[in-house]
C-alpha cells in the first residue's frame, strides 16, 4: 500500500514540475499581463489538486494506524513493543528506581503471578561458579612444629639415657677418701611406624574435576598430620603406635602448694606445674592446652567481676610467666602439658608426608580408577620424661585448694 501511494505522489510531483516549467517558458515568451494570470491559475489549480491528494493519503494512513493499534496483541508482542520503545532504558541506566510496562492491549490468556520457581524450568538463570572446594579449616598447629626434627634411613631409632644416678660427690677433709658415685645408662629403641590412608577415584572424576587434585593435596595431608599429633602426644607405645609424650610425662605434683591455695583455678595449676619443672632444673618452652581451657583462664574474674588475667598477651603469642601458650585441639579438654620440648624429645622422620597417584592397584586398569595414597613413616623419641609435666585441671585444682 505504501509503495502505491509513493508512486502516485511521485507522478503528481513530476506533473507539477512539468506544468511549472511549461508555464515559465510561456511567461517568458509572453510579456503581457494575460500570460501571468494564466500561469497563476494553472499553479493554483495544480496546488489544490496536490493538497486534496495528500489529505486523502493522510486519512488513509490514519485509518490503517488506528486499525493496527486496536488489534489485540499477544503478551509477548506487547512486551516486545514496550521494550523496543525503550521502556527499560532509564531503569537500566540508573535514572529510575522503578518502571511500568503498559501492556493493556495484550491478549492475556491467563492472569497469574510469575515466579522463578513456577515459570522457569532448567538452567534459565546461569549460576556463578566458584572454582575452589570449600571445607572447614584444618588444625593450624601441629606437634612437629615445636619438636626438634631429625631424619633417619633406619627402621629403628636407638638412644642412650641416664636411668639412675647415685651421687657421692661431697666435701672431704685432707686425707679422707672421696665417696663413690654410680650411674646407670639404658639403651632405648623406638621403631619407625607407618600411618596413612588411601582414596579410590574414577578417572572421569579426576579429569572432569580440575580442583580435585589440589583439594586432595591439601586436605589429605592435614588429616594425616592430625593423626600424627595424636600419636606424638597420646600414643600408647604398643606397636604400631608411638610412645607419646603425654604417656611418658611426669604427673603433676602439688608439692608445697598442696591444700594451700584459696579458690584454686586453672591458672594456679599452670604456675605450680612450671614450678615443678623449675625444681627439676628444667625451663619450660611451651604450655599446651585445649582452647576451651585457655579461654576459661581468660574469663577468670575476681569477686568484683574484674578479670584476673590482665596482661596475658605479649605479641602474637599468649604467654604465662613468659612461657608461650599453645591452645590446640590436639590435647583433650581439661588436660594440659608443660615442658621443655626442645630438650626432652625429638621427632624422627624416615618418609615424610607424601601423596601418590597410582593406576596399577587391584582392578584399577580394568575399572578405570586411580588410587590416591597419603602416608608417612616416623617415630617420636622421648629422651627425658622429667622434662614434661602433665596434668588434669579438675583433679589438680582439688589438690591445690585449701580446705
Amino acid at each position: 500500500m505504501e509503495d502505491n501511494v509513493k508512486k502516485e505522489l511521485d507522478q503528481l510531483g513530476n506533473l507539477i514540475d512539468s506544468k511549472i516549467e511549461k508555464a515559465s517558458n510561456q511567461a517568458i515568451e509572453r510579456a503581457d499581463k494575460k500570460a501571468d494570470e494564466t500561469l497563476k491559475r494553472e499553479i493554483e489549480n495544480l496546488t489544490a489538486k496536490f493538497n486534496e491528494r495528500m489529505d486523502a493519503v493522510e486519512m488513509s494512513q490514519k485509518k490503517l494506524a488506528d486499525k493496527s493499534n486496536n488489534r489485540p496483541l499477544s503478551f509477548s508482542g506487547a512486551l516486545s513493543k514496550s521494550l523496543n520503545e525503550g521502556a527499560l532504558d532509564n531503569f537500566r541506566n540508573g535514572n529510575s528506581n522503578a518502571v511500568t510496562l503498559n501492556l493493556k492491549s495484550a491478549n492475556m490468556l491467563t492472569k497469574a503471578d510469575m515466579t522463578i520457581s513456577a515459570d522457569f524450568s532448567g538452567d534459565v538463570i546461569a549460576p556463578t561458579r566458584v572454582e575452589e572446594f570449600k571445607y572447614d579449616p584444618a588444625r593450624e598447629f601441629h606437634m612437629r612444629s615445636i619438636l626438634p626434627v631429625g631424619n633417619t634411613d633406619s627402621d629403628v631409632v636407638r638412644y642412650i639415657s641416664e636411668s639412675a644416678y647415685s651421687d657421692g660427690t661431697a666435701v672431704k677433709n685432707e686425707g679422707v677418701a672421696l665417696s663413690q658415685s654410680d650411674f646407670n645408662m639404658t639403651a632405648t629403641s623406638v621403631n619407625i611406624e607407618k600411618m596413612g590412608t588411601y582414596f579410590r577415584i574414577s578417572e572421569e572424576m579426576m579429569s572432569s574435576t580440575p580442583q580435585l587434585q589440589a583439594y586432595l593435596s591439601n586436605r589429605a595431608p592435614q588429616k594425616l598430620l592430625a593423626v600424627e599429633d595424636a600419636q606424638i602426644l597420646d600414643g600408647t607405645g604398643s606397636a604400631p603406635q608411638y610412645n607419646g609424650i603425654f604417656t611418658q610425662a611426669t604427673s603433676f605434683s602439688a608439692g608445697g602448694f598442696a591444700n594451700a591455695i584459696s579458690n584454686a583455678n586453672e591458672f594456679d595449676c599452670i604456675v605450680v606445674a612450671l614450678n615443678q619443672l623449675a625444681l627439676a632444673n628444667y625451663k619450660a618452652d611451651y604450655i599446651l592446652m585445649n582452647p576451651s581451657d585457655f579461654h576459661k583462664i581468660l574469663l577468670l574474674k575476681s569477686s568484683q567481676a574484674e578479670y584476673l588475667i590482665k596482661d596475658f598477651q605479649q605479641g602474637l603469642v599468649p604467654r604465662i610467666n613468659g612461657v608461650p601458650v599453645i591452645p590446640s585441639t590436639a590435647i583433650t579438654s581439661d588436660k594440659y602439658l608443660v615442658g621443655n620440648f626442645s630438650q626432652g624429645c625429638q621427632y624422627w622422620i624416615k618418609d615424610n608426608v607424601s601423596l601418590g597417584f597410582f593406576r596399577e592397584d587391584g582392578t584399577n586398569v580394568r575399572d578405570g580408577f586411580v588410587t590416591v595414597r597419603c602416608q608417612l613413616r616416623g617415630a617420636v623419641a622421648v629422651y627425658l620424661p622429667n622434662a614434661f609435666v602433665k596434668g588434669d585441671f579438675s583433679t589438680d585444682k582439688t589438690a591445690l585448694a585449701s580446705s
